[in-house]
Order: C-alpha cells, then sequence, then structure tokens
C-alpha cells in the first residue's frame, strides 16, 4: 500500500530555498575551486622545498610576415615545415614598375656623370658659369637619390625571413593581393620558451637568472634544465597567479614547440 507523496517547502525567516535567478547567476559566475593551474610544493630528502608545476613549450618568436606595400604575390619560395635562415627570401611579389623605373633612373644618373666630366674642362677655362656648374652637380645628386628610392621601393617588394626558424603556415598563393592580412607564419624554436604560472603565493620565491627541472611529457619523456628569464611583476587578480617564462637551448630543433611539460622550481 502506497503512503501519499508529502510535498514539503521548507521557510526560513519566509523566504523558500528554492534558488532565485539573481541567485542562480552569481553561482555562474563564482569561478570553480579546480580552475587554478594545478601546483604542488613538496619537499627534497635534503629539506629543500620545491614547487612543482605544469608548463608548456612554445616558440620563442611566433611572427605572422605581412608586405609593407601592397601588390600582387609573384613566387612564394618556401612551404610549411621548411627551415629557414634570417635573411633569407620567402616571398617575392611582382615588380616589373619598379625595375623599368630603376633602368631609368641609372640611365639618368650616368649621363649626369658624363655631363660633368665633359663640362669640368669648360669651367676650369671659364667657359661656363659657377651657378651652371652647381646645376650639373645638383641634378647629378638626384639623380643618385632617384636610383636609391627606386631600390628601396624595389626592395620591399621582396619578403625575407627576419629570424632562423621554421615555416609554421603560408596563407597566400601566387597571383593572390597582398594587403593587410600576414602572407606566412615562421617561428623561432632555438631556443623554446617555458610558459609557467604558478600561484601568487610563491611571488618572490623564484627570481630571475635561476634554474629549473623541466620534464617533457610522451613521447619525449626527457629531462631537462631551463633558466628563468622572465617573472611577472602584475599578479592576475581573477585566479590569484603570475607568469615564469624560462628558456631551453634547443641547437638542431630536437625539441618542438606546443609539447605539454612539468617543471619544479627550487624554492
Amino acid at each position: 500500500m502506497f503512503k501519499p507523496l508529502l510535498l514539503l517547502t521548507v521557510m526560513l525567516s519566509g523566504t523558500a530555498l528554492a534558488v532565485t535567478d539573481t541567485e542562480a547567476e552569481k553561482l555562474l559566475t563564482m569561478p570553480l575551486e579546480n580552475s587554478a593551474p594545478s601546483a604542488v610544493e613538496t619537499t627534497a630528502g635534503s629539506g629543500n622545498k620545491a614547487l612543482a608545476s605544469d608548463c608548456l613549450l612554445t616558440p620563442s618568436v611566433d611572427a605572422s610576415l605581412a608586405s609593407p606595400v601592397v601588390g600582387v604575390i609573384d613566387k612564394v619560395l618556401v612551404q610549411r615545415g621548411d627551415l629557414v635562415k634570417k635573411g633569407q627570401v620567402l616571398v617575392k611579389l611582382r615588380s616589373e614598375v619598379e625595375q623599368a623605373t630603376l633602368k631609368l633612373n641609372r640611365a639618368q644618373a650616368e649621363y649626369g656623370k658624363r655631363t660633368i666630366q665633359r663640362n669640368i674642362g669648360l669651367y676650369e677655362r671659364n667657359l661656363i658659369s659657377e651657378q651652371e656648374k652647381d646645376e650639373i652637380i645638383i641634378n647629378n645628386r638626384l639623380y643618385g637619390f632617384e636610383v636609391a628610392q627606386t631600390e628601396a621601393m624595389l626592395g620591399q617588394k621582396t619578403i625575407r625571413s627576419p629570424i632562423d626558424g621554421v615555416v609554421v603556415e603560408t596563407f597566400l598563393d601566387p597571383g593572390e593581393y597582398v594587403g593587410d592580412a600576414p602572407i606566412l607564419q615562421v617561428a623561432q624554436l632555438d631556443p623554446l620558451y617555458i610558459e609557467a604560472v604558478v600561484p601568487a603565493r610563491y611571488f618572490g620565491a623564484i627570481p630571475t637568472d635561476s634554474t629549473a627541472e623541466v620534464t617533457l611529457e610522451e613521447p619525449l619523456e626527457s629531462k631537462h634544465s631551463a633558466k628563468v628569464v622572465i617573472v611577472d611583476r602584475v599578479l592576475d587578480a581573477a585566479s590569484g597567479t603570475f607568469g615564469v617564462r624560462l628558456s631551453l637551448p634547443n641547437p638542431g630543433y630536437r625539441l618542438p614547440a606546443g609539447l605539454k611539460c612539468s617543471i619544479r622550481f627550487d624554492l
């Protein structure tokens, strides 16, 4: 035999226990207790304290390369995954107009030099005036300035790598218009940066130029020594943490960026 279902509404000071819409909004905006990065303080056998935290390997430079001038791509000389050297030509824009202008400017400059040579003897014999001589010299200098200006404009049509690194991605192909959007992305992998987030209570316990032990996750599973290069001086009030950046040498690009790791600081 079933008992009748009793519906009880418990009242405290005239207010029901049911959550109101306003209270629900407050609960949704409250941070979770485990939202902060994991950091564990340990004690070594020698009695010294250490701090273990999660971290991430990142490129020391991650640059999206764009063109200083608008134009149309003529050639993209690299592709994703290629190793590049600083100063290496990566992209060329169409430059027929600038090349033709440069030929004209150089011809004018050569004509100016010959004009000066022809008039040196006339000036020495006082057959031309001082003003005419100055005009000839100034015109030749202007031709030289025009050559330099056109060479600079032509140089802007060639995109070179600012770093030694690897091509991460190419965004545009030959024949496409170049505006404000990046053409390709290159990353410097030597050294690598290690980014870690540490609870605020350890602020001041991790000095710059100190070293820490870094353990990489699968598939490498190796240990390395990294140097602290930056300790943030501004704390994140929302999470109660601050950032620490370390530098890890990576000759030959043996270690990939984007790999998760764990780090151990000696306190």
